[in-house]
């Protein structure tokens, strides 16, 4: 199975560091300001910047893998409690009869990952996500996955959650 176009996306997405922009291009790797102060960045804008967390790298993701005829799916993970809401977005696509998720963002996921079906992916996504960011916090009854579509670019922290929040709920056992 050809997928040279991988090697063209890793290469684009490779220099890209984990961090963010506010509203005047001021960079920051420090997460303390990000609920007030984030935008979401159009793709291009990240490509500059060369610094994006996980939301903005998957809206260039997905450009990218449009760019090279691959349909993606993009998915939010939101563990809702009263500290921070750890959350993780991420981008699914099928080619060959497999399905693969594709990783930047998260570095110690970092990567092409194989699957055989839409289901064994974003459970393995869901399992690393509690067994990896949320610790000891974990409530079953706070997690949540939402498929959302493209939101527009230049929205804020609680803007781009609305936008997920309206996406489409997921539930594993459907899928």
């Amino acid at each position: 199975m050809d997928m040279d176009f991988i090697k063209e996306i890793d290469a684009k997405v490779s220099p890209i560091q984990y961090g963010w922009v506010d509203h005047d291009g001021t960079k920051y790797t420090d997460m303390s300001q990000y609920a007030e102060k984030y935008i979401l960045q159009a793709p291009d804008q990240l490509l500059k910047s060369c610094l994006g967390v996980c939301w903005d790298q998957v809206e260039l993701q997905r450009k990218l893998f449009a760019n090279a005829g691959v349909t993606t799916r993009s998915f939010f993970i939101v563990h809702y409690d009263e500290d921070k809401c750890p959350t993780h977005t991420f981008t699914i696509f099928e080619y060959g009869g497999k399905t693969f998720w594709y990783e930047h963002a998260w570095t110690i996921m970092r990567g092409l990952h194989e699957y055989d079906n839409l289901r064994s992916a974003v459970s393995d996504i869901r399992d690393k996500f509690i067994q990896n960011e949320l610790n000891d916090k974990y409530n079953p009854q706070n997690l949540v996955i939402y498929e959302y579509k493209k939101p527009p670019y230049g929205l804020s922290c609680s803007e781009f959650y609305k936008h997920c929040e309206k996406g489409q709920k997921v539930k594993i056992s459907s899928l």
